[in-house]
């Protein structure tokens, strides 16, 4: 007989700060926004995090060497244009849907996960956050309340 090994989800355990953050401004914006207030470096990933073949989110990521921390920021939503055929008033025009990566969250327009030891981080990064102009608001969110964590795993 042969022995079957389940790997759970349990298995990963990282530790990591998930942050929410509202703003209107497109990706390429927020990134240049937080490099300029918070000194950071974020570039874009060659990679983007594809869920299926049409559901892809835009990573940003940056090495903090000097915090020993890794930063990523990726928008919380992806827009897929349909391919539906229609006939009447509205036949030529696009139809769309959205796709989030934390369904739980959404509201929050990108999530920036951090990947730290510090455990005081949270409270200043989010003070930092909050002064950059283009950023409504930014706040912690508890990821293990999230149903949907195993798509922040990349």
């Amino acid at each position: 007989m042969m022995a079957v090994h389940k790997i759970t989800d349990d298995f990963y355990e990282d530790t990591f700060t998930l942050l929410a953050l509202h703003s209107s401004m497109e990706d390429y914006a927020i990134v240049y926004a937080l490099n300029l207030c918070l000194k950071s470096r974020f570039k874009r990933s060659s990679q983007d995090l594809d869920i299926s073949d049409q559901i892809s989110f835009p990573i940003f990521e940056w090495k903090d060497d000097s915090n020993d921390s890794y930063w990523t920021l990726i928008t919380n939503y992806s827009v897929q244009e349909d391919n539906l055929v229609r006939s009447g008033l509205f036949e030529n025009e696009p139809s769309y849907t959205t796709h989030h990566l934390v369904p739980e969250h959404k509201d929050a327009d990108y999530l920036l996960k951090v990947e730290h030891d510090d455990f005081n981080l949270e409270k200043d990064t989010v003070k930092q956050l909050l002064t950059v102009p283009s950023i409504i608001t930014a706040y912690v969110l508890d990821v293990d309340q999230l149903k949907s964590k195993s798509n922040l795993i990349f």
